[in-house]
């Protein structure tokens, strides 16, 4: 209750006592005392320790209504009380309390007005209810306008949130990005920079006239340093690898990842691996995961799906990723290229297939609005890297040292996960392996 409508109680209540000891009337000093009791029972309500729409403001509505009757029917002037009770109803009622209280005092207004002046008149009716149906208009506009400010700020603090946790991502996604393009660029330069120095430090040492000890010596200690500091690259390749892949399977990564979204989305997604896991190089396994990741990014954040299905399936010369979900879909020819002039760009597209295209692999993406979406990605399981065939040719010829100086780049990760059992098959039913699945799944033919 405002300042202002209790300073309108206490002036009605003065003027009521004013106007009726002014009379002079016998009833002067009881209509006094009326109003005295109905502002000691006013001033006591917002000094009792009650809530809102509870027990407590009943009560004290119902002695104020008492107090206010016997004023009333003291003295005409008590109507005038009746406006600003209709406010103090609706706010400390229910919408339907308030409302039903609010017409009871209406009613009583209008009978002992009419009472005082000897009959109803077109006055005493319109008068009451017009002050009621403002009050109610008042009330329950402002309530309306409260409740509507509050939705507001509670979207203001959600979208708040969103964009600083898009912001983090971002930053995470960016970092991790940083730490992959390092990898790569270690792996792609130094380490096979050193192991092509190895193999001709090796040839030369072979080389040698059989009298040239100090020369031999001298490649020995090149070849050790070079040995010693591809270790080192491999050492730091190792440690850029995305967390998700530290000491696990991909397999087991991208079980989590499917867990961690159910969990922190509410979108049932399932995980399948149908085929034979084996060991995969290091930048197909972070590829994958980083497509997964993208693809059920776009599913929470677009498709408004109901499930999911994410499938990892090992075949004989290829492995595969789908992910499937029964969402609201799209049409990919219509999704504008990056830098194309819109805010809703295909970056996350392009960012896959360029994933899948550095590896020798193709990603494919079969979707229609309203028939959800199906995203398949596939790798050659060889490892298309500079070194390996340097690193075989090291493996034959060596006869010191063996197996621990190839050039080529054993995979960090080497756990891979137990087969599923048959019934498992893909999720997509993109190439036609494995049972069909779930009836929101579509094959390329529908």
């Amino acid at each position: 209750m405002s300042r202002l409508l209790h300073l309108l109680v206490a002036g009605l209540l003065a003027l009521a006592a004013g106007r009726a000891l002014v009379a002079g009337g016998p009833d002067g000093a009881a209509v006094t005392a009326a109003a005295v009791l109905t502002g000691a029972v006013y001033a006591a309500g917002p000094l009792l320790p009650v809530t809102r729409w509870g027990r407590g403001p009943a009560v004290w509505l119902l002695v104020l209504g008492g107090a206010w009757l016997v004023l009333l029917w003291l003295a005409p002037d008590g109507i005038w009380l009746a406006f600003p009770l209709f406010f103090v109803q609706l706010q400390l009622l229910p919408v339907r309390w308030g409302t039903a209280a609010v017409a009871a005092t209406t009613v009583a207004a209008v009978a002992g007005f009419a009472w005082h002046r000897g009959g109803p008149s077109v006055g005493t009716v319109v008068g009451p209810v017009l002050g009621a149906a403002v009050a109610v208009a008042t009330v329950l506009g402002y309530q309306a306008l409260y409740r509507e400010s509050e939705e507001r700020r509670r979207v203001v603090e959600e979208l708040t949130e969103a964009r600083e946790g898009l912001a983090a991502a971002d930053h995470a996604a960016g970092v991790m990005a940083e730490r992959e393009r390092l990898a790569r660029e270690i792996h792609d330069t130094l380490a096979q920079g050193l192991s092509s120095i190895q193999l001709l430090l090796r040839a030369a040492e072979r080389a040698l006239p059989d009298g040239a000890g100090d020369a031999q010596e001298y490649v020995r200690q090149a070849r050790q340093a070079a040995q010693d500091n591809l270790a080192e690259a491999r050492r730091f390749v190792r440690a850029l690898t995305p967390p998700g892949l530290e000491g696990s399977s991909l397999s087991a990564a991208l079980e989590r990842l499917c867990a961690t979204t159910a969990a922190q989305h509410g979108l049932p997604v399932h995980f399948h691996v149908s085929g034979h896991p084996c060991a995969l190089p290091t930048t197909h396994e972070v590829a994958l995961l980083r497509i997964a990741q993208s693809a059920l990014s776009n599913t929470v954040r677009h498709a408004r799906a109901t499930q999911a299905e994410v499938t990892l399936s090992y075949m004989d010369t290829q492995v595969a990723l789908d992910v499937v979900d029964d969402g609201t879909g799209f049409d990919p020819a219509a999704v504008p290229p990056p830098g194309g002039g819109s805010d809703r760009g295909g970056f996350g597209l392009a960012a896959m297939r360029a994933r899948t295209r550095a590896l020798g692999g193709v990603l494919t993406v079969e979707s229609a609005p309203g028939q959800g979406t199906a995203l398949a990605a596939m790798l050659p399981r060889a490892a298309q890297e500079p070194g390996a065939q340097e690193s075989g040719a090291e493996e034959s010829g060596a006869q010191e040292s063996g197996a621990e100086e190839s050039g080529a780049e054993e995979p960090a990760v080497r756990k891979p996960a137990a087969a599923q059992e048959p019934g498992a098959g893909r999720a997509g039913g993109v190439r036609g392996s494995g049972p069909a699945a779930d009836p929101f799944v579509r094959t390329a033919d529908e």
